[in-house]
């Protein structure tokens, strides 16, 4: 039997039968059960990659991690806070709290093998997440992995003519009109997509001025607009913040931040304030709203 690293997930009945622990063990606090056999030590933070690992764990050799869980592990992370762990298995097997189950056939040539684990494809996962989740998250997890995989997001569309009648595959078509494999960040997509849908022009991705980067930006009339995410609270993120806000202002722009609040819960606000900025600004350059948009 493979030597066993309990700090990962593992079963407890071979853990058991190997005499690593008791069951006493297993039911005491050192030890969290995650699923049916499946522990992880107390001490441990389960994130969406660690309850993937552990899902892995109830279909090795029957099915693969699929939908937020491969596109996890694939390094395009885009699910939420809560998604939980998501397996594709061929024949039944039961949901539970924290797993979701999908029972399709996956061809071998959509599956991928990743550090021990059987996942779907970039293509294969941005076709799941395009059509099952709604239009703002299939953009964010489309967005992400052709960014994250370099694929044309175009090769959804000639993935979903291999799979004719697919469930939710009428969404693709405006899922891949609305990507944009530039975008950095689930968050930037999100920003764009509130500016679009607000009737906003678009803007220009990954705009530099000097030596920054801008994620959204209205270069005619030197508006920026970006995610003020958490990591932006630690100290020395903090410091190069304030280099950077100290250069884009000398350089004339204005930078237009907001919270996740904003951009989960109000776009439209978010897009109204925008708009109110753009207006303004578009007015005093004498340039009309529609001559900002990105070429």
């Amino acid at each position: 039997m493979p030597a066993m690293d309990l700090a990962q997930p593992f079963r407890g009945s071979r853990a058991v039968a190997a005499g690593l622990l008791t069951p006493a063990m297993l039911r005491g606090p050192r030890f969290r059960r995650l699923f049916p056999d499946i522990y992880v030590p107390a001490s441990v933070e389960v994130d969406l990659a660690l309850l993937s690992r552990a899902a892995y764990l109830l279909v090795a050799g029957r099915g693969a991690l699929g939908g937020h869980s491969a596109a996890e592990l694939l390094g395009a992370s885009c699910g939420p806070a809560d998604a939980p762990a998501e397996v594709v298995v061929a024949r039944r097997l039961r949901s539970r709290p924290g797993l979701l189950v999908r029972q399709d056939h996956v061809p071998s040539d959509e599956l991928r093998a990743l550090d021990g684990l059987v996942v779907t494809t970039p293509e294969r996962t941005a076709f799941d997440l395009g059509r099952r989740t709604p239009l703002v998250e299939a953009v964010v997890a489309v967005d992400a992995l052709a960014h994250e995989h370099h694929f044309d997001p175009r090769d959804v569309l000639t993935l979903s003519r291999r799979h004719l009648g697919a469930r939710g595959s009428i969404q693709l078509s405006r899922v891949v009109e609305l990507t944009d494999r530039r975008a950095d960040s689930p968050m930037e997509t999100r920003i764009r997509l509130a500016l679009r849908f607000g009737g906003l022009p678009l803007p220009a991705l990954q705009h530099r001025v000097g030596p920054y980067e801008l994620d959204l930006s209205y270069p005619a009339v030197r508006i920026a607009v970006e995610y003020n995410g958490r990591d932006h609270l630690d100290p020395d993120r903090a410091l190069r913040d304030l280099r950077r806000e100290a250069y884009l202002t000398a350089a004339g722009w204005v930078v237009l931040r907001f919270d996740a609040y904003q951009v989960h819960r109000r776009p439209d606000l978010l897009a109204h304030q925008v708009r109110a900025r753009l207006v303004t600004a578009a007015r005093a350059a004498g340039l009309s709203l529609d001559a900002l948009a990105a070429a």
